[in-house]
């Protein structure tokens, strides 16, 4: 499937110090050809437009999917680009919010589509994540308990439970006893007999919940 360049929106004001730069940078991305279109508009010139987007500050960025905030070298902005393809990006935006403060920005980024919830799983397999992202994560999927959005992760949540790592084996018992899919109920009784108490009391008490809401 062909990947076409993400288009650019940049809100600035008149007296920001990093909107020149922010600018400056994408057009040089524009020239490459590394972003399809590139539109700036001055917030106080359209204060409609920016409350429409939800602009509160500039320089605002909106590339692709993706929503950026303050000052971004040509750098940062490439980066952003090749992550604006892939699965891969979505972890790491979704990790930049919550290491933002930005929770309820990655609800909403979730909530739009709920696909964007299977690359959230590569942190969780990541026991040297950020715990404030894990945490993040955890409760991010965790909203979607018992719904067809978690149960679709089931066969990742399955392969999950089997890593090496104590912490996302028991992680993922956790998921897939709010998953609300019956399937789940063989690899958490796998993981009663697991070599770490902690997997072992998360799959019993995962197995029970799983078999509550039968």
């Amino acid at each position: 499937m062909t990947n076409y360049p993400p288009d650019a929106l940049l809100f600035v004001t008149p007296n920001c110090p990093h909107c020149a730069t922010v600018k400056q940078a994408l057009g040089v991305l524009l020239n490459e050809g590394q972003i399809g279109q590139l539109r700036v508009v001055d917030a106080a010139e359209n204060p409609a437009l920016a409350r429409e987007y939800g602009v509160r500050a500039a320089p605002w960025l909106k590339l692709g999917v993706f929503t950026l905030t303050g000052a971004r070298t040509l750098g940062e902005l490439r980066q952003w680009v090749d992550w604006a393809h892939g699965e891969e990006g979505t972890a790491h935006y979704v990790a930049h919010l919550l290491q933002e403060g930005g929770y309820a920005q990655a609800s909403a980024f979730i909530h739009a589509d709920t696909r964007r919830l299977k690359p959230l799983l590569s942190i969780v397999a990541d026991p040297a994540a950020n715990l404030e992202v894990r945490l993040g994560v955890s409760a991010l999927l965790e909203s979607y308990a018992r719904s067809p959005a978690l149960g679709d992760l089931l066969p990742e949540l399955v392969e999950l439970s089997r890593h090496a790592d104590h912490r996302v084996r028991a992680d993922a018992c956790h998921l897939l006893g709010l998953s609300g899919i019956a399937e789940a109920r063989t690899s958490l009784r796998a993981r009663l007999h697991d070599a770490n108490a902690e997997v072992r009391e998360i799959a019993a008490e995962a197995l029970a919940a799983l078999e509550a809401h039968a």
